[in-house]
């Protein structure tokens, strides 16, 4: 109940905005890709640090901190910087993570501030772990999705 509570919009409001839902996933990050197979290859190759930086300006949070969700040590970001390039498997973890941040904002009507500020606090149904943080896995990132599709149709979590 707590978490339907601290939701800023009502059911009726938030079931007349799914038409946006269909999007590509990674616009968060400023991702130029046209498809599938596309975004496939960018995340083998390892998405350019710009993705990081992108973001971190869509969420408001720091770079630093997107690190520490995504567990890159420091000084491996800092080597990420100068090589300009995330490894693979730290992209898949930013497309994830900006995933759930993209269906976060729907949930929240395009207030990408509630979004973040939801994103980042414990949640009793989540085990009082952080959604963003969560998300660090794919079996976390699909329980915050759920969750977030379960308070978009209202349903008491």
């Amino acid at each position: 109940m707590r978490e339907l509570a601290s939701l800023s919009v009502d059911a009726a409001s938030r079931r007349s905005t799914k038409g946006a839902r269909g999007l590509f996933p990674g616009r968060s990050l400023g991702l130029r890709v046209s498809g599938t197979r596309d975004l496939i290859r960018e995340i083998e190759r390892g998405f350019s640090f710009r993705a990081l930086k992108s973001f971190a300006a869509a969420t408001g949070l720091a770079v630093s901190r997107i690190a520490s969700i995504l567990e890159i040590p420091e000084r491996t970001l800092a080597r990420r910087r100068t090589a300009g390039r995330l490894a693979p498997e730290e992209s898949e973890r930013l497309l994830r993570i900006s995933r759930v941040f993209e269906k976060a904002v729907n949930l929240f009507e395009g207030d990408a501030t509630a979004a973040v500020s939801w994103l980042t606090t414990p949640r009793r149904s989540l085990g009082d772990e952080v959604p963003l943080a969560y998300s660090r896995t794919e079996l976390g990132a699909r329980e915050v999705e759920n969750l977030i599709g379960r308070l978009e149709h209202g349903v008491f979590s």
